[in-house]
C-alpha cells in the first residue's frame, strides 16, 4: 500500500486515511448489510408488471451507502469520485460480498459500466452519465447474453437502427444483474448490438447507452425509454439480486447512443468485464471468508465426543478436533492466498496507470491482466469449495438452512460462471496472456517468485524452509509446463490442459502469496499475529500447494484421444 501511495494521485492514501476508511467499511457491512443477507435469501426480488422490488431494507441501505461515499471511493475526481487506488477498492469489495454478496453485486455492475464510459464514451456522454453513476444516484448494467448467444457473442442479433443523434435498439437479453431495481431513480443499461451494415461475428459488434429513462439537457429526467425487464429468473442462490430478462424496443425501439465507434463494442465491453471479472475474484474468497467466520463460530460452541486438543481450554467444542480443525485451516490459508493475489492484481493495475515510468506501467499492465483470470477462475473455484467444507463442518446442521451455511454454499456458486467460466478464464490465460506473448508475462512472474525465494534463505523464521521448498517446486514446475504450452501446436491438446494450467497457476501464486506472508511476519512488531500467520502458511505449504503438483501431472497427461471420442459413447 505504501508503495501504490507514492504514484502520482494517490497522496491522500496515508495510512490513517486507510486505516480509517477500511474500520469504517467494516461498520457498515457488519452493522447495515450482514443483517439483510438472510432476510434478503429468504425474501428475494420480486417482478411485476411496474418494476422489481427489493426486498425490506434493500432501498435504505442502499441510500446509505451511495450517501456515505461509498460507491465514488476509487472513481475520478472529475465526476465526483475520491480517487483512491484500486488496491484500497479491492478491499472494501471483500466486505460487501462477505456480508451481503446479492447486495454487493449491484455496485459492481456500475463500477464496470462507469469504467467502460469513462474509457470509451464522447465528452458528452460522460458529462450526462458519470457523475450520478459515481455518486451512486444510477446504477450500471452490463447487457452481452441473449437466449442464443451466451459465451459466444458471435452469435448476438439485438439490432441498433440509426435515428438522428442516437440508435433504436430492439432486442432480448438475458441474465442480466440488477437490470431493474427500486433503489435508484435510473439504471444505465450497457448494450451490445449489431448496426444495419455491421460485419458478421463479433467484428460487428457495438456498444450502447440505454438508460431507463431518458435524460434531459439539464440533467434532469424525462420520459421512460422502451426497456423494460419482462420476468426475473428464480435461481439457487443470491435471490436478492434481480437477475433480469430484458427487452428492448416492444414499441418504437429503446434510445440508445453509441459508445465510441461501431463495431469495436466488444473491445470496449472487456473493459467492463476485466473489471467485473476481478470483482468476482474478490467475491470468490469473500464469501468463503463469511462461511469460515460462520464455521469457527459453530466449531467453537458446539460440543460433540471427546476432546482431543486443548484439554484445559475454556473452549471444549468441536474446534478441537483434528479434522475440524484440518477444515478450518484448509479454509482460512486458500482465503488468505487468495487474498494476496487479488490485491497484487488490483495494485498491478494502480501501477499500470499511474507509474511515471514507460516500461514499469506496460510490466504492470501485463501481470495485472495475467493475474485477473487467475484470480477470478481459480479463487472462485476455491471459494465453493470452502463454502462446501463450511457446510460440512456444521454437520447435520450445515444443511438445514438456518444455520446460514447453506446460503453461503448456494450464493458461492454462481462465482465461477460469472464473466466467464472457469474453462474460459483458463483459455483466457493460456491462449491470450500465455501463449499470445510468448509467456512474457509468466517469465516476469516467475522473475519475482525467484526474488523471494532468494529472500527465503535469509529468514531464520522455521517456516521459511518450508515456504522456499514448495515455492522452489511450484516455481520448476511453472516454468516447465509454461514454457511446454508456448509452443504446443495442437489446440485440442492446449484447450484440454487450460483448466489444471489454471488450477496450478492459482496453487503456485498462492505459494508465492504465502511465503511473501512469512517474510512481512519476520519484521510484524505483532508477534502473537505474526506467529498465527506463520502457522497458517505453514499449513498451505505442508497441505495445498502439494495440489499443484497433480495439476502439473494431469497437464503431463493430457491427450488429445480422450477428447476425439465419438460423443456417443458419452
Amino acid at each position: 500500500m505504501a508503495d501504490v501511495a507514492a504514484l502520482p494521485g494517490y497522496e491522500d492514501a496515508t495510512p490513517d486515511i486507510v486505516s480509517a476508511i477500511l474500520e469504517e467499511a467494516g461498520k457498515f457491512a457488519s452493522e447495515v448489510l450482514a443483517p439483510l443477507n438472510w432476510d434478503g435469501d429468504q425474501l428475494g426480488a420480486k417482478w411485476t408488471a411496474d418494476g422489481v422490488t427489493t426486498p425490506a431494507g434493500w432501498k435504505e441501505a442502499y441510500q446509505q451507502f451511495s450517501e456515505s461515499g461509498w460507491n465514488s471511493l476509487a472513481f475520478d475526481p472529475t465526476y465526483g469520485g475520491q480517487g483512491m487506488p484500486g488496491l484500497l477498492s479491492a478491499a472494501v469489495q471483500e466486505m460487501w460480498h462477505s456480508s451481503n454478496m446479492a447486495f454487493g453485486l449491484c455496485p459492481l455492475l456500475t463500477q464496470g459500466a462507469v469504467y467502460a464510459i469513462e474509457s470509451h464514451a464522447s465528452d458528452e456522454l460522460k458529462q450526462t452519465y458519470l457523475e450520478k453513476m459515481i455518486a451512486g444516484t444510477w446504477t450500471g448494467t452490463m447487457n452481452l447474453t441473449e437466449p442464443q448467444a451466451g459465451s459466444d457473442l458471435a452469435a448476438v442479433r439485438t439490432s441498433a437502427e440509426p435515428a438522428g443523434d442516437h440508435y433504436l435498439i430492439k432486442g432480448q437479453k438475458i441474465y442480466i444483474t440488477y437490470g431493474d431495481h427500486d433503489m435508484t431513480e435510473n439504471t444505465i443499461h450497457l448494450v451490445l448490438a449489431r448496426t444495419p451494415d455491421a460485419p458478421a461475428g463479433v467484428k460487428g459488434i457495438s456498444l450502447f447507452i440505454v438508460p431507463k429513462f431518458l435524460v434531459n439537457a439539464d440533467g434532469t429526467l424525462g420520459e421512460r425509454n422502451d426497456a423494460r425487464c419482462v420476468s426475473i429468473e428464480h435461481k439457487l442462490g443470491i435471490h436478492a439480486s434481480p437477475t433480469c430478462v430484458m427487452s428492448f424496443g416492444d414499441n418504437d425501439g429503446a434510445i440508445g447512443y453509441l459508445v465510441g465507434e461501431e463495431n469495436r463494442g466488444l473491445m470496449y465491453m472487456f473493459t467492463m468485464m476485466n473489471e467485473a471479472r476481478l470483482a468476482v475474484g474478490i467475491e470468490g474468497y469473500g464469501i468463503a471468508e463469511m462461511a469460515y467466520q460462520r464455521a469457527l463460530a459453530f466449531a467453537r460452541d458446539r460440543k460433540q465426543g471427546p476432546v482431543l486438543l486443548e484439554k484445559d481450554s475454556d473452549v471444549q467444542g468441536i474446534v478441537n478436533h483434528p479434522d475440524v480443525r484440518r477444515m478450518l485451516m484448509t479454509m482460512r490459508s486458500q482465503i488468505e492466498a487468495a487474498r494476496v493475489m487479488a490485491y497484487d492484481c488490483a495494485a498491478a493495475f494502480d501501477f499500470a496507470a499511474r507509474h511515471t515510468d514507460d516500461e514499469v506501467r506496460a510490466r504492470f499492465q501485463r501481470r495485472g491482466e495475467l493475474l485477473t483470470p487467475i484470480v477470478k477462475g481459480w479463487s472462485t473455484e476455491v471459494g465453493v469449495d470452502l463454502c462446501s467444507l463450511g457446510v460440512q463442518i456444521h454437520g447435520g446442521m450445515g444443511f438445514i438452512e438456518e444455520t446460514g451455511a447453506a446460503q453461503h454454499l448456494r450464493d458461492s456458486r454462481i462465482t465461477p460462471i460469472y464473466e466467464g467460466t472457469t474453462g474460459i478464464q483458463a483459455n483466457d490465460l493460456l491462449g491470450r496472456k500465455t501463449q499470445y506473448d510468448g509467456g512474457k508475462a509468466v517469465d516476469e512472474l516467475l522473475e519475482d517468485m525467484r526474488a523471494t525465494h532468494e529472500a527465503l534463505a535469509g529468514s531464520a523464521n522455521p517456516v521459511a524452509a518450508k515456504a522456499k521448498a514448495a515455492l522452489g517446486d511450484a516455481i520448476e514446475m511453472t516454468a516447465s509446463v509454461s514454457q511446454k504450452l508456448v509452443a504446443e501446436k495442437n489446440p485440442v491438446l492446449a484447450a484440454s490442459a487450460a483448466t489444471d494450467y489454471l488450477m496450478m497457476m492459482g496453487f503456485t501464486t498462492g505459494s508465492w502469496a504465502m511465503a511473501r506472508i512469512v517474510l512481512a511476519a519476520d519484521n510484524t512488531e505483532d508477534r502473537a499475529f505474526g506467529n498465527l500467520q506463520c502457522a497458517i502458511a505453514g499449513f498451505y505449504f505442508d497441505k495445498i500447494a502439494t495440489h499443484a503438483k497433480a495439476h502439473h501431472l494431469a497437464i503431463q497427461n493430457s491427450a488429445s484421444e480422450y477428447y476425439e471420442l465419438d460423443q456417443a459413447l458419452l
